[in-house]
């Protein structure tokens, strides 16, 4: 899987260098109380620094990376993807693309990829993402999706997100020390969030509440499936 990212950097390289000057280069960095995601905690309840940089093309493909500190795997991920998003009309917008989670340091074994699909009219989102090996040996999974944002007064957003984890097979039989989640032999769980945001200044503050119906067994008797509000800070560049 390593090799596959190489070739996956390799190929984004090389597109860039061909069309960087008809590219459009950002960056981002953000503190977090604590990283979850798909609901689970990966930072163990604890403040995550995260950051990435992309590339997006005039003709609607994008490259990009981003990472995160965890609480496994060597303390990092890096994730690397490529897509293609674009307007059908003022409305409706698509986004298809694959996604790899690299851990480095870890076994191949732990890194994983998907492919996704969404779909986005007016402040709708709905997508799935899937992958034919999933973390931590549990097959093939699927993410089911759907979130709305809207504006509130004083340029406040407010967004909800509901998901769906659908996995071939629970982890129940996970290595010590390379996640805790599903112990119990949970196959599918559902994940929701409400974010409120707003900028000052160029900068992004969101508070937002993320929970799922994962109970203490299925968590392996730990507090990272547990609802909590979430503080977040971020800057786009």
């Amino acid at each position: 899987m390593k090799k596959l990212t190489s070739v996956i950097s390799l190929a984004a390289l090389s597109l860039a260098s061909i069309q960087v000057s008809a590219a459009e280069v950002s960056a981002n960095v953000a503190l977090t109380s604590d990283y979850k995601f798909r609901g689970i905690s990966q930072s163990d309840t604890s403040p995550a620094i995260q950051g990435g940089f992309d590339l997006e093309f005039k003709n609607g493909l994008y490259v990009g990376t981003w990472g995160s500190n965890v609480d496994f795997a060597n303390s990092l991920e890096l994730d690397y993807y490529v897509g293609y998003a674009t307007d059908i009309n003022e409305d409706v917008s698509i986004d298809v693309g694959y996604l790899y989670y690299d851990y480095p340091g870890s076994p191949d074994a732990d890194d994983y990829a998907e492919v996704y699909g969404s779909v986005g009219f007016k402040g709708l989102t709905v997508g799935a993402n899937y992958s034919d090996d999933y973390y931590l040996e549990t097959g093939k999974f699927i993410y089911i999706y759907a979130a709305y944002e809207f504006s509130l007064a004083n340029d406040i957003s407010l967004a909800v997100h509901y998901g769906f984890n659908d996995f071939d097979r629970s982890t129940t039989n996970a290595r010590p020390g390379e996640g805790t989640f599903l112990q119990a032999g949970a196959d599918s769980y559902a994940d929701y969030n409400i974010t409120v945001s707003k900028s000052f200044s160029g900068v992004d503050f969101s508070l937002g509440y993320f929970d799922t119906d994962l109970n203490d067994a299925e968590c392996g008797n730990t507090s990272i499936c547990d609802g909590s509000f979430i503080f977040t800070i971020a800057k786009e560049m």
